[in-house]
């Protein structure tokens, strides 16, 4: 594939003064908000083809198994920094072939954009940037990538902020949509994440009416938003989510889709909960008990019966099962789960937040170390996918000395990786 765009680093500021534009040809520079580092942008001069026949059920048939870059992108911090600000290291792209070389062929990567934009909502060109350099790392290597707004707390749906929030939402997805616009259509664009009355005792039980009713709104501002901005954008997949991207049947009966026959609706489930988030969960689950199955069972009935019988296509855009020291039970897990619903042809996408050692435990790739953490778990997740048969680059022979890490070592005491997680470990 054709190198589409390039970066540079500079080391003088240059001040965005406009709004971002997707115009071919058109090169600019910015300073990141806080900071003083530059990037050049060097737009194509042509787009992508996309494919304007194909439904979304097509579509989603040929995104096997994603991952999800968590607590990147995603951190509420300002600057550049801001991506390693919780613990992750930089990402390169070293790790998202590492991703695909095991059996992943989608990423999701949620972005925080409250923090890279000014009162005008501008947003900052060289946050834009950094975000486009790691879409491409996966659109370039013929993955799909999906971009969202994550961690927002602008978008809070209710009615006395109805009409803030769609303006703002509006701004910023024409000015994503624009820079993103000659992308085929294997960049997605999700609309929001999770969006809820936070804090409250609606947060997590699927919403009231007016939250869903706000939520509804929201989702229709971010579909016209993207679609008024033309060309490829016209015909893009977007996803579109319930109130909280709730999997429960209330939340998803209440979902009212814009009127728009490439849309893709975005559901979040970490089921059965005891075992899967709970912070002091079950370490056990089984396929052949009724208490293991029965929550993924119905919301596989459910997702049929409301969208996927009718031609709607569905991702399961966050899933996970966190690690309890119980790798056995999460292969058992993955194996049920991620292979029931590929029969659907319904994607699931697992959720990594880097987190081995504390915390929600749903690390997967050592990011440092280039290395699966649990290869038996990722192994079972593209069996579930692929079939017996799968065979991909999973697992890595080096292992170290000691358990908490992954490299070959002779003297864990001397290794910078082994320390640092044995540290992590007793802490």
């Amino acid at each position: 594939m054709k190198l589409r765009r390039s970066f540079s680093l500079l080391t003088a500021a240059v001040i965005c003064t406009g709004m971002l534009s997707g115009c071919a040809g058109k090169t600019e520079e910015s300073s990141a908000v806080g900071g003083d580092t530059s990037v050049t942008i060097t737009e194509a001069s042509t787009a992508d083809p996309i494919d304007t026949e194909m439904t979304p059920l097509e579509f989603t048939a040929g995104i096997k198994v994603g991952w999800n870059l968590g607590n990147t992108l995603d951190a509420t911090g300002t600057g550049l920094d801001s991506e390693m600000s919780w613990g992750n290291p930089k990402t390169t792209e070293d790790m998202i072939l590492k991703l695909k070389s095991a059996g992943f062929n989608a990423v999701r990567i949620p972005t925080t954009w409250e923090k890279h934009m000014d009162e005008s909502y501008t947003i900052d060109a060289a946050w834009m940037a950094r975000v486009q350099e790691i879409v491409d790392y996966a659109y370039d290597n013929d993955m799909y990538a999906i971009l969202n707004m994550h961690h927002e707390e602008w978008y809070y749906p209710d009615n006395a902020n109805k009409d803030a929030a769609s303006a703002r939402l509006e701004a910023c997805w024409t000015q994503i949509a624009e820079h993103f616009s000659d992308y085929d259509e294997r960049l997605i664009f999700e609309g929001m994440n999770e969006p809820r009355w936070k804090n409250t005792s609606f947060e997590w039980n699927g919403g009231n009416d007016e939250g869903r009713a706000v939520v509804n709104h929201l989702n229709n501002v971010f579909v016209d938003a993207v679609r008024a901005t033309g060309g490829n954008n016209e015909h893009r997949f977007l996803m579109v989510c319930p109130y909280g991207a709730n999997s429960g049947e209330s939340a998803l009966a209440a979902l009212e889709l814009p009127d728009d026959d490439r849309l893709i609706v975005s559901v979040h489930a970490y089921i059965p909960y005891g075992f899967a988030l709970a912070e002091n969960g079950t370490t056990k689950w089984v396929a052949d008990r009724g208490n293991c199955t029965t929550e993924i069972d119905q919301l596989a009935e459910v997702l049929d019966r409301l969208f996927i019988s009718k031609g709607i296509a569905v991702i399961i855009g966050e899933t996970g099962a966190q690690n309890r020291e119980n790798e056995e039970f999460r292969c058992n897990w993955a194996e049920y789960y991620f292979g029931k619903f590929a029969e659907m042809g319904i994607p699931c996408f697992w959720w990594d937040n880097g987190a081995f050692f504390s915390g929600e435990k749903f690390g997967l790739l050592d990011r440092r170390l280039l290395q699966f953490k649990y290869p038996l778990l990722t192994e079972s997740i593209m069996k579930a996918v692929y079939g017996e048969d799968a065979d991909f680059d999973i697992r890595d022979e080096s292992k170290c000395a000691y358990s908490g890490c992954l490299n070959e070592v002779d003297d864990p005491g001397t290794d910078v990786y082994c320390k640092l997680h044995a540290a992590e470990d007793a802490a």
